[in-house]
């Protein structure tokens, strides 16, 4: 399915938003273990030897990717549901958590991984200073943020009518370095990675759309739903070849943040 990595409005109390509600979905709309093993690809270089905890690891995907390469992978999340899959990839290495809480002491892993995870856990800064807080001296946090790209095509075009229906992004890779200075932590590198290339067809896409499966979509009102989303989906129902496959190619932002030695 074509990516379109949605943002979660924060609720009242500040807190993360979960995805119990698509979590059976979740997988097909984000291109499955292939889509998993391309990101892992991308990360593994980044990281230190250690342990690899990745906050909001959701259904394993990312890292099952991980062990694959010979890493030593944990993972927390803040939904149930998505964690039941990842049980089943991952078992006795998950637990469900708060990004802003983790379960774990001091110091104790070398490296943790957000991917696509920090504009949804509610306070992001909150977030990486508990990843500096777990981090040991010398260990690395690699972060996949931002919103995907892809080249322009009638699909992705589209698609980017939707944009107006999202909150703004906290995760740039400005407030990512700020967030991170002020958790202690210190630039290692600012790459544009975790290429990947996922077969998406228009009547794929549409049915992901009027189900509603992206994030963002959850709560538009009717009225909206008219003026914003409907003109969408007429477009993408005016495709030629609704079966057929298109390729996308998306790209999204990689920082990388280091805790000092010692």
């Amino acid at each position: 399915m074509i990516d379109n990595q949605g943002t979660l409005e924060t609720p009242p109390d500040g807190g993360p938003k979960s995805f119990d509600r698509v979590a059976s979905r979740y997988d097909a709309m984000r291109g499955g273990d292939e889509r998993g093993l391309a990101s892992a690809r991308g990360i593994s270089p980044h990281l230190t030897d250690g342990v690899v905890l990745e906050v909001g690891v959701g259904t394993g995907i990312v890292a099952l990717g991980l062990q694959r390469l010979g890493h030593q992978v944990l993972g927390v999340d803040i939904s149930e549901a998505m964690l039941d899959q990842a049980h089943e990839r991952l078992p006795g290495r998950v637990q469900r958590a708060d990004a802003r809480n983790l379960p774990f002491p001091d110091a104790c892993v070398a490296n943790v991984v957000f991917v696509h995870t920090l504009h949804l856990i509610g306070d992001m800064d909150a977030g990486i200073a508990e990843a500096a807080r777990v981090l040991r001296g010398g260990g690395r946090l690699v972060a996949v943020h931002g919103m995907p790209t892809a080249d322009p095509d009638p699909m992705v075009d589209a698609l980017a009518r939707l944009s107006v229906l999202q909150p703004p992004r906290p995760d740039t890779a400005a407030n990512l370095a700020r967030a991170g200075a002020a958790a202690g932590l210190e630039p290692v590198t600012h790459t544009s990675g975790g290429e990947y290339d996922q077969p998406t067809t228009p009547a794929a896409l549409i049915r992901s759309i009027e189900d509603r499966v992206p994030p963002y979509l959850w709560d538009v009102d009717d009225r909206t739903w008219s003026r914003v989303v409907e003109p969408v989906l007429a477009e993408l129902r005016a495709l030629p070849d609704q079966d057929v496959a298109r390729v996308h190619r998306w790209r999204s932002e990689c920082t990388v943040l280091a805790k000092p030695a010692g």
